[in-house]
């Protein structure tokens, strides 16, 4: 059983949009959890932000000493990036942020590599399943994603997609990542923040992770070894531990010390 007032954990997905699975969510067994779809179709980072405060609308309350309540947002990849368009807002019910894989502005600064996702995101039908998935999947790939918790390879990748992402939501979903730019505005999320990077991302690169250390202002940064890119669906475990220690040390005892009305009400007697 999980304590209703207690911080909820929000998992937002990556680019395609396939929820986190039982497996996936085990480490967490112990707390509320929140797992809300992306909309199909929507080429506009912030639109997604909408969707996403919409359906957390009530749990965005101040909290207590006795009821933290509230949510955290765990973003992997493209969902970090919706969860960041979310936590510049500053939503009352924010308690923290987990950005895995994540970035603030389009981390594809190749423009050869850029013209080539922009291709691959115009492409329908068979060009989309056997062109343009096959590419994607392989710039997804780590050497390391055979040695996690869960076996993973390129084919699983794109099944992935196959199973959960339509060819248009592909493509809006890429023309929102590439226009996107919260670099400006990192400042503005005040609550604590875990970058959480694999070792090994072809696909985002270091200088993404740090642009995201430096600019939030209570912002940690925890490499994992022997990671990959995919490494939400490859070490499930391994990553929920990061995720639950940061939670152990700067979530949950901010939250069990949020002041309650008592406490606020002494604390006025004593001005």
């Amino acid at each position: 059983m999980t304590d209703p007032r207690a911080t909820t954990l929000v998992f937002l997905p990556c680019l395609s949009g396939a929820p986190w699975t039982p497996r996936q969510l085990a480490p967490y067994r112990h707390r509320p959890v929140r797992t809300p779809a992306l909309p199909d179709g929507v080429d506009d980072v912030e639109r997604y932000a909408d969707h996403v405060a919409a359906s957390l609308a009530d749990l965005d309350r101040p909290g207590t000493a006795g009821d933290p309540g509230g949510y955290v947002l765990v973003g992997d990849s493209f969902g970090a990036n919706v969860a960041l368009a979310l936590a510049v807002r500053r939503p009352s019910g924010l308690r923290g942020l987990v950005l895995s894989g994540g970035f603030a502005a389009n981390p594809v600064t190749s423009p050869l590599r850029r013209r080539a996702l922009q291709a691959l995101g115009r492409m329908r039908g068979p060009l989309y399943r056997g062109v343009a998935l096959r590419a994607h999947a392989r710039t997804l790939a780590s050497p390391h994603d055979f040695a996690g918790e869960v076996c993973w390879s390129t084919a699983d990748s794109r099944r992935l997609f196959l199973d959960h992402t339509p060819a248009a939501s592909y493509g809006a979903r890429l023309a929102a990542a590439f226009a996107a730019d919260y670099t400006g505005r990192l400042a503005r999320v005040r609550v604590p923040t875990l970058v959480l990077t694999p070792a090994h991302d072809v696909l985002i690169g270091p200088d993404a992770a740090r642009i995201l250390r430096e600019g939030i202002p209570d912002a940690r940064e925890v490499v994992l070894p022997r990671t990959g890119h995919m490494f939400r669906f490859s070490h499930p475990d391994t990553y929920g531990r990061a995720v639950e220690e940061f939670l152990a040390e700067r979530v949950d005892p901010v939250a069990a010390a949020a002041p309650g009305p008592d406490r606020e009400a002494a604390g006025r007697a004593t001005r």
